[in-house]
């Protein structure tokens, strides 16, 4: 059994993990030309079999869907995504990638390998199952409550 100050150390030690891959996913991304954020809204855009509306993603990324709107603007204004009318309900604006977007997202998928493989690169690759079960459990575990 672990005392509180071993799980508070714990917490503190995931935290800065977090930070230092933040920290690299910025770096990482820098040169591409998009924000983590609107890396994120890129990825849950791939995500869907048709276009999402943006009450899709807001709900999805748990964001209010002013953030969604500022993040589109963004990415629409780069070209990487774009607004679209739903074929059935024309109030319903739908969000595509664009094939710009598209490439993007595979450079911005390389780029988070990249930053992933560098924090991870002091492990073995049984001691990257090891975490990665381990991380499963706290993430589930997180999703119950």
């Amino acid at each position: 059994m672990t005392t509180p100050d071993a799980d508070g150390m714990l917490a503190e030690q995931l935290l800065r993990l977090t930070r230092r891959l933040h920290r690299l996913q910025r770096q990482q991304f820098e040169p591409i030309g998009v924000t983590p954020a609107q890396a994120r809204l890129l990825r849950t855009v791939a995500c869907y079999d048709r276009p999402p509306r943006m009450a899709d993603l807001a709900a999805r990324l748990e964001v209010v869907p002013r953030a969604v709107t500022s993040l589109v603007d963004g990415l629409e204004t780069t070209g990487l995504v774009r607004r679209a009318p739903d074929p059935v309900n024309r109030r319903v604006v739908r969000i595509e990638l664009t094939s710009n977007g598209r490439s993007t997202l595979h450079s911005l998928r390389t780029a988070r390998r990249s930053a992933a493989e560098d924090i991870l690169a002091p492990l073995t690759q049984e001691q990257r199952e090891v975490l990665g079960g381990l991380l499963d459990t706290l993430i589930g575990s997180g999703a119950e409550r």
